[in-house]
This record gives C-alpha cells, structure tokens and sequence, in this order.
C-alpha cells in the first residue's frame, strides 16, 4: 500500500494494478505548479519507488493542460535569496526523483506543456501528446532561463546548437512539431484514451524489469550531469530574476503586450 505523508488536492494518485496514475490536480490555474504540487509530485513519486507492486507511472493534467508551467504568483514574489533557492531545491527533488525512479515513467500530455511544465514531461520516459496540445519551452518571453533540467533534457534530446536555438526562440510548437524535431515521442492519429492505454498495455506485456534496469543504468550515468545543469540553473535563474528584461517580461505579461527588452 502506497502511503503518502505529505497529502494534498493539487496531486491525485491512482493505483491500478502495475500501474500508478499521477493526476496534476489544479485544473482552473492549468496544472500551474506551485510550491504545494511540486512537493506533493515528489512525494507521491518517493511513495511509489517504494513499491515492488507499480511497474508503470503515468503523469497527466486535470482539465484543459498538463501544465502551463511554474505558478507566475510564485515568480511574481520577490523572495529573498534563501526562499528562491528552497523553491529550486524543491524543483529540483521532483525533477531527480523522477528522472531516476526505477519504474517506466510516461506522460500524457494534453493542451499545454509550458516551461516549468514540460521540463517535467521531459523527465519522464516517453511523452505522448494529443494532436492539438501545444509545447513550449517559453522561459525566455519572460527574460528568465529553463529550469527543472530544461537545458539537460533539451539537450539529450536535440543535441547542444538545436537545443540552444530552441531556447533563444521560446516559440510554442504544435504537438506534430515538436514530434518532427524529436523533442515528444508520440503523436497518436486517433483516440488519445486508447492511445496512451494502447501504450501502456505494451509495456505491461514486454520484460520490464529489464526496461527498468536499462533506464537505470543511463540515469546513473547521467545523473551527475543532471545535477549540475540543476545546480547552475538554480544560480542562473536567480540572476535572470533580478535583470530589468525580466521586471520588463512580467510586466509586459501582465499588461497583455509586447515586451520591450534592452538586454539588461
């Protein structure tokens, strides 16, 4: 039995055979993660490492999107140095647990997958999206950097020069897109219930103790790299949050018009 102590609404979880369903839980703010989900992301994933029983996680939104990204309420908060560095921290336990739980791991994305947001679909091990969902790794419409592993992940998927050019362009792509450019792994034609159910029965059906022991053979590997991108993110974003582009990007976000950016 699966038990949670830190207990929160933002994050349903659903346990069904092998398979575990981690529901992000705050449909009217699009699955925004605040400080509360994140925590309660990483605890429930810490839960189900510790069963023999679960095979299988699967994340998806409630509502409308997985997830638009970082709560802008969070950013907005001109935390004091320490404050910031807890919240990354926190990012950063979600981001490593499930990078390197020794489960399969798969996300279901629908509507949006932005910043903060798809740095945790990234995470995980195949991310399938419906037709119409939109991606967007858009931290620099805001003067700020990816974060949750947004450069390693990126990266891994898209090498060093694409991955960088992605970044600087902050553009949202179709799901079809980001498909073509490698960056999701599926785009199913039909149902999308079916489809990511379709997913999972193959994988139940397959040898997954040695599709486990490979993934966590490469997490190993890479988890020191990992690590570091985490940690000069955290030291990154904090710069970013005290440039005037960014003071320029929430407020140009806020007032709903272009930003004018000066490079400062």
């Amino acid at each position: 039995m699966v038990a949670i102590e830190f207990s929160t609404d933002t994050v349903k979880l659903d346990i069904n055979g092998r398979v575990a369903v981690l529901e992000l839980n705050r449909p009217e703010a699009l699955n925004a993660l605040d400080v509360e989900m994140i925590k309660g992301i990483t605890m429930n994933l810490k839960e189900i490492c510790k069963s023999d029983e679960i095979d299988i996680v699967l994340i998806k939104g409630a509502g409308r999107a997985f997830s638009a990204g970082g709560d802008i309420k969070t950013m907005l908060s001109n935390t004091n140095e320490s404050d910031f560095y807890h919240v990354m921290d926190d990012i950063h336990d979600m981001i490593v647990t499930l990078y390197s739980m020794p489960k399969v791991t798969i996300s279901a994305v629908t509507g949006a997958a932005a910043g903060l947001g798809f740095s945790l679909a990234l995470a995980t091990d195949y991310i399938i999206a419906e037709p119409s969902s939109k991606i967007a790794m858009n931290f620099i419409g805001i003067g700020l950097i990816p974060d949750g592993g947004g450069h390693f992940f990126m990266e891994e998927r898209l090498g060093e020069t694409k991955a960088k050019q992605l970044i600087w362009d902050g553009k949202t792509l179709s799901a079809n897109d980001a498909f073509t450019l490698g960056l999701i792994d599926e785009v199913p034609d039909g149902d999308f219930t079916e489809a990511v159910e379709a997913k999972i029965q193959e994988w139940l059906n397959k040898p997954v103790q040695a599709m486990i022991k490979t993934k966590k053979i490469l997490a190993e590997k890479n988890r020191p790299a990992l690590l570091k991108i985490l940690e000069l993110e955290k030291y990154g974003q904090f710069k970013m949050r005290q440039t005037e582009d960014h003071q320029e990007g929430i407020a140009a976000f806020l007032e709903k018009r272009k930003p004018q950016f000066k490079g400062k």
